[in-house]
């Protein structure tokens, strides 16, 4: 496994994150054209029982370690927004947005659900960005009968919390043990070290499922190490790990530590792939640490390169909107 050099090992358990769409018949093909992708034009009747202005909530991570999902999560739903409104898809009616910063943790996030359901009395919300977030904010909405969309919760029970609870984003358990197979098919792996943060709810829900998945795949775990949301230096573990005899560094955590423990198993001179979870699912890493990204392996739910045309007219659109290209989260 030694000299392993980049690795894109994509499960693309869907085509597209974004919604499905059935365009409607417009009396030419000019006008069709013009139509923007969002929405189940023929399946939607028209309301006239909306007001002027629907007040949506959105609670993503502006601010702290995750604000590298959050920034672009806004970008995307602005970008949704704009089209909703300017297509005239609700009528005389118009969307808007209620943002709210939910930082990186679960108190700014119940603060920012309280704020939007009991103060701003939106119809819904769409995040918050984090699952542990979710764990901890949602149960506002669901006592108070909004529905909640996530976007990026991908840990295991986000939708047991009731009826008023949705996500969009595949969970860990769906992606993970696909992407485990291939790797271990291509790669020949037969041992790994497994790293999780585990004070935070989407880290271990992805341990578990990397753990459960190596053992049905009859791949040996010589060590695991845990760490802490907000640690700085993992050398220690990692040194617990990478001295052994194994093929691969497993890690389930977000990315702002996925970020320096790739730097770090790098400088300890581990050259064999670095396996992670969802929140490894963002180009900051590589933009972040350069070579030292080449092996790191993740699933994913959707992919910049998808040659649908659902796919490269909202590519462009982002593009030209932002000047940067979107990842999985703006999706």
């Amino acid at each position: 496994m030694k000299n392993l050099r980049l690795l894109l090992l994509f499960a693309l358990i869907v085509t597209l994150a974004v919604p499905v769409v059935t365009m409607a018949q417009g009396d030419d093909d000019e006008e069709e054209d013009e139509m923007p992708l969002i929405g189940f034009w023929e399946e939607c009747e028209d309301s006239d029982a909306l007001s002027d202005t629907v007040n949506v909530g959105v609670i993503f991570s502006l601010s702290g370690g995750a604000s590298v999902y959050g920034a672009t999560q806004q970008n995307g739903v602005m970008l949704a927004m704009e089209e909703i409104n300017e297509s005239g898809y609700l009528g005389e009616a118009e969307l808007n947005l209620v943002i709210e910063d939910g930082g990186s943790d679960p108190d700014t996030a119940i603060a920012a659900m309280d704020k939007l359901v009991n103060e701003d009395e939106v119809v819904a919300v769409i995040g918050p960005t984090l699952s542990n977030q979710a764990f901890s904010a949602d149960p506002i909405a669901q006592e108070a009968g909004i529905p909640v969309m996530g976007v990026s919760n991908t840990a295991t029970g986000i939708t047991e919390m009731g009826d008023f609870v949705f996500r969009n984003s595949l969970p860990e358990s769906d992606v993970i043990p696909g992407n485990l197979a291939q790797a271990i098919e291509i790669l020949g792996i037969e041992s790994v070290g497994v790293m999780y943060s585990d004070d935070d709810d989407f880290s271990v829900s992805g341990y578990n499922v990397f753990v459960e998945t190596l053992e049905e795949l009859g791949v040996e775990v010589v060590g695991e190490e845990t760490f802490q949301i907000g640690d700085t230096s993992f050398e220690a573990q990692l040194s617990n790990l990478v001295f052994e005899d194994i093929d691969a560094l497993v890690v389930s955590t977000l990315a702002a530590e996925a970020t320096l423990i790739v730097e770090q198993a790098r400088a300890l001179d581990f050259t064999g792939p670095i396996i992670g979870g969802n929140g490894f699912n963002t180009p900051a890493i590589a933009q972040n640490v350069g070579e030292a990204a080449d092996g790191v392996i993740v699933g994913a739910a959707w992919h910049v390169t998808s040659p649908t045309d659902i796919n490269t007219n909202f590519v462009e659109m982002y593009e030209e909107a932002f000047e940067s290209s979107p990842d999985q989260f703006a999706a």
